[in-house]
This record gives C-alpha cells, structure tokens and sequence, in this order.
C-alpha cells in the first residue's frame, strides 16, 4: 500500500491475516531455530510481544538483520527499504507453514494469534475484523 507520503507500508488495521488455505498447520507452532530462517526471526519478534510492534517494523528488522545493515545507518535503509512496495505478512511462513494468524488492531500493531486458539477463532467471527487470507504455497 502506498502511504500519503509516497512511500510504501506493509501495514494493516483491524485486521486478521488467516493461516494460508492450503496450510497443513492445525496448530502454530515455532519454526526450526539455528538457521537465523526468516520465519525463526520473524517469530523471535512477534512471540510474547503482542502488538509492540508494526509489520513494516517486523518485515524491515529482519530484511537488515540478515543483510548486515549497521544501526547508524538503519534509518536511511529503511526509507530506502520502503521507497518500493514490499511483500506483507500475507506471505510469511509463520501463516503459509507454521500455523500462525496476524492481528492488527487499530494503531497497526501487530500479534501472532495461533490458528488453534480460541481467540484466532474469536477473530475469525468478529464481523468488526476485515479478513485476508495469507499467500497458498506453491507446491
């Protein structure tokens, strides 16, 4: 989405991105650790830290910690980062693999809801919450 600014977000607003259809998650669980995977930072992030944190924050952190990027300089590569539209949490592996929903509430914070739990299904049925399916996988 593009911002008043002409930048880009990645940003949503009462808002649940549901587990991709084709998943095979029943449950969310954690990714594999030790590979520094996408989905391992992704999830380091958002566990435990329920809407601390924006997607663009989330998507932008792990973007430049896996390219190096220094912290003095961390704030000229995000606008940089985000000067082009980038892929949302739509296409995580967290919702695609792993079982894992993402709620955005009204300020775009974001929380990793499990697909099993009672409040995923809670926002599932909440008609004040808009809906969107995470990416299918390409298998």
């Amino acid at each position: 989405m593009k911002t008043p600014e002409g930048g880009h977000t990645t940003n949503y607003a009462d808002t649940l991105i549901t587990v991709a259809p084709d998943t095979r998650a029943v449950a969310g669980s954690p990714p594999p650790t030790g590979k520094g995977s996408v989905a391992e930072r992704q999830f380091a992030l958002l566990h435990g830290h329920d809407y601390e944190l924006t997607s663009d924050d989330v998507l932008f952190t792990v973007s430049a910690d896996r390219s190096g990027v220094p912290d003095g300089e961390r704030h000229a590569a995000r606008e940089v980062f985000f000067s082009n539209g980038q892929p949302c949490l739509r296409t995580s592996p967290l919702a695609k693999t792993y079982g894992w929903g993402f709620h955005f509430d009204a300020d775009s914070r974001v929380a990793l809801v499990a697909v099993d739990s009672p409040r995923y299904a809670e926002l599932v049925e909440d008609d004040a919450v808009t809906k969107h399916p995470a990416m299918k996988s390409r298998r």
